[in-house]
């Protein structure tokens, strides 16, 4: 399957508040159990990147700002 975006996610920016993992129609998005960043928060890991189609619903509901899609 060919990959139509690819998501990047500014790990010390992210404070876990799961709105990107809810956003997403194709649950590309998981918050990491094991993966937490400087300040203490378990992070926003994009596991199926293969799934993501583009839609940047995720980057929209992100409050702080913190992911980019690339199409």
């Amino acid at each position: 399957m060919i990959q139509l975006s690819s998501i990047s996610i500014d790990k010390e920016k992210c404070k876990g508040c799961g709105l990107c993992v809810k956003a997403c129609p194709k649950k590309v998005i998981e918050i990491s159990a094991d993966e937490s960043n400087k300040s203490g928060y378990f992070v926003a890991d994009p596991v199926r990147m293969q799934d993501c189609i583009g839609c940047t619903f995720c980057a929209l509901m992100c409050p702080d700002v913190c992911i980019t899609v690339e199409k």
